[in-house]
């Protein structure tokens, strides 16, 4: 499992519920990464997207205690259903959001891909500062680009103490 994620330089990542920034590179960077796997989220995050209808081409989980059932998406309703449902995924599982999926799967992710944009987005929301978290190492930084008027990195952190799934 890995988690995917843009940052602020403040580990912010969102803002009223919604993106702070809009960043073509990382969103085709996220498109081609998580096409045909599985994307596990939470309630708000799939509401926050376009006419709240979860990602195409990909298998979408959503652990939510409020969520209706659908039948374009698999609805969790607590850790154990959604422990038990990313064991029978096939293929690579990214966690993206929101905040409270983070902090509660960060432990079992091998990876972080964090796209890290230099600016302060005014967030609301905060990823984990990986930097400052002794389970995680940076691996890889790519060069500097720019993307929609901002610069940004592409970073890929690794956790050295993986919990495994309960």
């Amino acid at each position: 499992m890995k988690a995917i994620v843009h940052a602020d330089k403040n580990w912010g990542i969102g803002r009223g519920n919604s993106l702070m920034f809009r960043l073509p590179a990382d969103m085709k960077f996220f498109r081609e990464t998580t096409t045909g796997n599985t994307v596990v989220m939470g309630g708000n995050t799939l509401r926050s997207f376009p006419g709240g209808a979860p990602l195409k081409n990909r298998v979408n989980i959503v652990l939510s205690a409020s969520e209706p059932e659908r039948d374009d998406c698999i609805v969790v309703r607590g850790a154990r259903q959604l422990f038990d449902e990313i064991k029978r995924t096939e293929g690579e599982v990214y966690v993206i959001g929101g905040a409270s999926i983070y902090e509660m799967l960060l432990p079992y992710c091998a990876e972080a891909l964090v796209t890290k944009v230099d600016a302060d987005g005014g967030a609301d929301t905060f990823f984990p500062n990986l930097d400052a978290d002794g389970n995680f190492s940076l691996a890889a930084e790519g060069p500097e680009a720019e993307t929609g008027g901002y610069k940004i990195r592409f970073c890929r952190y690794v956790n050295n103490n993986i919990k495994p799934l309960p």
